[in-house]
């Protein structure tokens, strides 16, 4: 009987009653080769891709966790949080929603810590919040870093991270180009150093202020970095863009930057310009 079912059915079906639950996040895409990657193994390569160095960008809590030494942040202006200048339409619900998603109150986290065991003012920039887009509250954040740094008499370190001004604060936003600018200029009459680190993405009111105001100034590789947009360049000159504009290597190349340092040494190429500073 067992026989005769199977040489009259060709094919049959096994049923599983238990279904294996695969957990959410446990694997990652790169977005530039495409490799499979354990979250766990990324995450433990700073977040860079084994296969090809893809850089994946960083919340503030990831970046501030690889950078500065344990125990050593105090962080300052945590209370300080965007309101409504303009009255812009769904303003408030976008911050509320970052805010939500993201647990900070706006685009940048200030602190002072130390990295290698030399103090410093660290503000490290959060492109999860609204792109890491500068509106009066972190330009208000970023001068008073630049303020401390000049007080304290201690090195001052910035993350970039952003999409350019907030257009929802309109005039006030492009203000804190000025601003910050004008802060920075105190800084260094002082003779205090200032190291710019530029992430993927820094544009805009963020690349032409305190962006490209370093003393030293590196990126991480790959990063977009610039002003305007690539494709927006392109529609205005109607001109194809070289291969590689506006990514760090880019800039290395044509003497807008200093170096272009891969994550994982990072941290101990800041060390070593604090440990030259301090000598010097």
């Amino acid at each position: 009987m067992v026989f005769e079912l199977f040489r009259r059915s060709k094919y049959f079906t096994v049923k599983q009653d238990t279904k294996r639950d695969i957990p959410e996040g446990l694997w990652v895409k790169c977005p530039e080769c495409g490799e499979i990657l354990f979250t766990k193994d990324l995450d433990r390569n700073f977040k860079v891709c084994e296969k090809c160095g893809y850089h994946f960008r960083l919340s503030s809590s990831e970046r501030l966790h690889i950078t500065v030494d344990p125990g050593s942040m105090q962080e300052f202006d945590a209370e300080l949080a965007p309101t409504d200048p303009l009255n812009f339409p769904n303003y408030q619900e976008k911050i509320k929603a970052a805010q939500e998603s993201t647990g900070l109150k706006e685009a940048v986290v200030t602190c002072e810590a130390a990295i290698g065991g030399y103090p410093a003012v660290v503000a490290v920039m959060d492109a999860n919040f609204i792109m890491g887009s500068m509106g009066t509250v972190v330009g208000e954040k970023i001068t008073r870093a630049v303020e401390r740094a000049l007080e304290k008499r201690i090195p001052l370190i910035i993350f970039c991270a952003s999409g350019g001004a907030r257009m929802q604060e309109g005039m006030l936003s492009l203000m804190q180009m000025a601003k910050t600018s004008a802060a920075l200029a105190k800084l260094h009459e002082a003779g205090i150093l200032y190291v710019s680190v530029l992430t993927d993405p820094t544009m805009g009111g963020v690349s032409a202020s305190f962006g490209f105001l370093g003393d030293i100034i590196l990126a991480e590789p790959g990063a977009l970095i610039g002003f305007a947009g690539p494709r927006v360049i392109e529609q205005t000159i109607r001109q194809k863009l070289p291969e590689g504009f506006q990514r760090a290597e880019f800039l290395l190349d044509h003497g807008f930057i200093d170096k272009v340092v891969p994550r994982p040494a990072l941290k101990d190429m800041l060390t070593k310009i604090l440990t030259l500073h301090q000598g010097a």
